[in-house]
């Protein structure tokens, strides 16, 4: 059972970065008016920020890391390891991860690995960095968790187009022996891959002649294969079921009662299926923060992302016990707990 502790690591901070360009729904033409104020109560996003055709994923990391360390006055040459998790690379090959160590200036000895993971990036990216710290070979990281939604998803797609916007985030980790660390709890389903799927692009499907080919899949549905597919009820019967398993596995694991966590921050799949799981597991709504509303459904980026927009005054001044849960594409899902006192979290920042 994927069920473990990492000790002897803490989190420093947290930030992140958008995109300038503000996408409003209100003024979409994907269905009328009425149609449209209805999604928005259902799926709780108003606006979200929309890269250009220039700006990657590892563009909105880059600004966030760059803040980051300075706020921190961590040295450069002192950062042992950088994890890049994001389904939107800036290329096949080589790892971005290689390309935002030499852009940060970072050390030639730094290690440095991708993670193609989404919405349940954070969570595992942050389980396998705390992994690389925790025996104090590697003193500290950097997590920069991403990605860029809007290029895989088609602006005819009225179920997914609302939905996305993007973002790119920095957390840093330091070894500090003696310190709790973290606790994780990780589950994949791989028979539901195709719940969540870009279907050409890989080697499975080259790309071909008929990749780009727009296509309507259902009314008010019109892709590419290299548009992003959502099985919405899929996704929902499975987070539904799995997610509250998850975090209750994760609270007897740390022998904590619900009402003793501070906050729960869970991935910003849409409002109606995070106010189910919420009201499954009869959580406070204190307890269970949003962006949304302005941002939508970042993929991996949410976590972090709701943590600086909605958390940054209680971060910067409290000692904080928090539950994180990541779930989705993958479909994988994974919860974490941890704890924070008083960590650096700078203000939103634009691209």
């Amino acid at each position: 059972m994927a069920i473990f502790s990492i000790p002897n690591v803490v989190l420093k901070g947290v930030t992140a970065c958008v995109p300038p360009f503000i996408d409003e729904n209100h003024r979409s033409t994907l269905m009328s008016p009425e149609e449209m104020k209805k999604l928005i109560e259902s799926i709780g996003v108003e606006r979200k920020h929309i890269a250009d055709q220039d700006t990657c994923t590892s563009d909105l990391c880059y600004k966030a890391a760059e803040k980051l360390i300075a706020e921190l006055n961590w040295r450069k040459d002192e950062i042992d390891c950088l994890i890049f998790v994001s389904q939107t690379p800036d290329y096949i090959l080589p790892a971005t991860s290689c390309l935002l160590q030499e852009r940060l200036g970072l050390p030639k000895e730094c290690y440095t690995l991708d993670i193609s993971l989404g919405c349940s990036g954070w969570v595992y990216g942050l389980s396998a960095i705390s992994g690389l710290l925790s025996n104090g070979g590697m003193e500290k990281g950097l997590l920069l968790v991403g990605d860029t939604t809007s290029k895989t998803t088609s602006k005819k797609d009225k179920s997914s187009w609302p939905l996305f916007g993007d973002a790119g985030t920095a957390t840093a980790l330091e070894y500090e022996e003696g310190e709790k660390g973290f606790t994780f709890h990780m589950a994949t389903d791989g028979s539901g891959g195709n719940a969540i799927v870009v279907p050409d692009g890989g080697y499975r499907n080259p790309y071909s002649e008929s990749t780009l080919s727009m296509k309507q899949q259902s009314e008010g549905v019109i892709m590419n294969n290299l548009h992003c597919r959502l099985d919405g009820m899929t996704v929902f019967s499975f987070a539904i079921s799995k997610v509250p398993k998850s975090v209750k596995a994760l609270l007897e694991r740390v022998k904590m009662d619900k009402e003793q966590i501070d906050f729960y921050l869970f991935h910003q799949a849409n409002f109606f299926l995070n106010e189910t799981i919420r009201k499954k597991l009869k959580l406070n709504e204190e307890q269970v923060p949003y962006s949304l509303q302005d941002f939508g459904n970042t993929s991996c980026a949410t976590i972090p992302l709701t943590m600086v927009t909605e958390m940054k005054p209680k971060l910067e001044t409290e000692k904080l016990r928090m539950v994180g849960c990541g779930f989705g594409v993958g479909l994988s899902w994974g919860s974490v707990y941890f704890e924070t006192n008083k960590i650096v979290c700078p203000q939103l920042l634009i691209y």
